[in-house]
């Protein structure tokens, strides 16, 4: 167990963090349909599930276990269920249908699994479910029929998405797709939350993105300098957070950071005080940013609202990427993404947690850990005890990183599951990293990219499986 090492004026107790950690999984245990494993996307009612909070809890099912939050047998009964539904569940072109050619809607209804709200056929989303399955297959390593099934069913769904398809023809990935109109126009350029899809798609030994799509993305990168930190560029800061749920890029690099002479995981820590850095100047003078106040991201807001405050006409907005030091920035901050930064800079994280534990007063009377946002320039509503607007709800896109990266300091858990998923190093490999842990793998099995396989089911038996519902 790592030594927290702050002062003790401002120190966090170990039992404090395995609360809010215990807090937040609770979320996965409670929001979601135990008949086919789907967590709803946001604790408000009728509300649908989504996919990527569902590859979270997936990813966030051993580290219950471990920590004694939940049985394994029960963590293996909602994995199993979980996975079944997607692998069931009907592909094609249909529009209420729950996906096509591998690929998942970024939304389905909690009840039926069908496509929701006429979203996209999300290529991101999909690429966290799948890294969820992914970790499970990894995890449950033991010789039973249940666990056996985990481990096909895992490398099965991976094996069904076609990222050559998700290309639509160019190098970079695409957005998605919709049964009424195609792909979408945006493809996923700039540095962003896709490193985890590029090394997911790369790897695939069925449907594998072309050799030229990783380059082409690293094309597009932006190397800036802020408040003193030379780092590749993304405002909100989930997008230096997300990828690292799942991959250990500690001492790895591709070209772009041997270029530069640093790795991801360094990267991340720079824009982590980039961030805190920003709030101690905030720029745009809202109430509330500090030293131990700051966390801008994607995340809801107390808008779309405008308002006069203090003579000075104030935008606030609803959900948005918000980021720094460019905006868009409406004074809101998020607890859940200064969490999700604990692997990168605890010096700054653990004092700033400490605060909104126990200055903000952010947990209190909150059924899973922190609340997704907090802004302290817009007033308050009746109802609610703050003097300012704090979020109602709760996000399983919030929960899942400040679960797992909380792990991810206090274990490594998750990162030293992952470098055990071989299509993580093929992918990486292919990708062009070396170095670190990659390296020492490669000496370990004296051959780069072998990993020992597990027993696994024969694909017909398992889409002969009638339990399978």
């Amino acid at each position: 167990m790592r030594e927290l090492g702050l002062s003790p004026a401002r120190s966090i107790e170990e039992s404090e963090l395995e609360t809010l950690q215990r807090e937040s999984f609770n979320y996965f245990i409670h929001e979601a349909n135990p008949l086919n494993g789907l967590i709803i996307d946001k604790t408000a009612k009728n509300w649908p599930a989504s996919i990527a909070a569902t590859g979270l809890a997936l990813t966030a099912y051993p580290v219950g276990v471990e920590r004694g939050f939940w049985a394994r047998s029960d963590a293996v009964e909602r994995t199993l269920i979980t996975l079944r539904f997607f692998w069931n569940s009907p592909q094609g072109t249909e529009p209420d249908a729950t996906g096509y050619k591998g690929f998942y809607y970024h939304f389905l209804d909690m009840e039926t699994g069908r496509r929701a709200w006429d979203c996209e056929l999300s290529t991101i989303d999909s690429a966290i479910l799948l890294a969820g399955a992914l970790a499970a297959g990894v995890y449950f390593s033991a010789d039973t029929a249940d666990e056996t099934e985990i481990r096909t069913l895992a490398d099965a769904l991976y094996r069904r998405a076609d990222w050559a398809w998700a290309q639509n023809g160019g190098a970079k990935v695409t957005h998605g797709w919709r049964p009424e109109s195609g792909f979408i126009s945006y493809r996923w350029e700039g540095y962003d939350e896709a490193l985890l899809l590029y090394v997911l798609g790369l790897a695939s030994p069925t449907h594998p993105l072309s050799q030229d799509s990783y380059d082409a993305w690293l094309s597009t990168y932006r190397w800036e300098k802020s408040y003193g930190y030379d780092y590749l560029y993304a405002g909100p800061l989930f997008i230096h957070q997300l990828s690292h749920v799942w991959i250990d890029f500690r001492g790895i690099q591709d070209a772009f950071m041997r270029g530069k002479g640093i790795d991801y995981f360094e990267n991340s820590r720079r824009a982590t005080y980039v961030q805190q850095h920003y709030a101690i100047e905030n720029p745009r003078k809202f109430e509330g940013y500090a030293k131990h106040c700051w966390g801008i991201t994607a995340s809801e807001g107390p808008g779309p609202d405008t308002l006069k405050l203090q003579g000075v006409e104030r935008s606030f907005f609803d959900y948005l990427g918000r980021g720094v030091p460019y905006g868009p920035d409406d004074g809101t901050l998020a607890p859940w993404a200064v969490v999700a930064s604990l692997p990168f800079a605890p010096e700054i994280v653990l004092p700033a947690i400490h605060f909104c534990i126990h200055q903000l007063k952010l947990k209190e009377s909150n059924a899973y850990g922190f609340k997704a946002a907090y802004n302290s320039t817009h007033p308050s509503n009746p109802l609610n005890p703050f003097d300012w607007w704090v979020s109602s709800w709760h996000f399983g896109l919030n929960i899942g990183p400040t679960v797992l990266m909380i792990e991810n300091y206090r274990s490594d858990m998750v990162w030293r599951l992952m470098r055990k998923c071989s299509y993580i190093e093929i992918g990486l490999r292919r990708a062009g990293f070396t170095g670190g842990w990659l390296t020492e793998e490669a000496e370990r099995v004296g051959l780069a990219g072998h990993v020992e396989q597990r027993e696994t089911l024969p694909i017909a038996d398992l889409e002969n499986n009638e339990g399978a519902a």
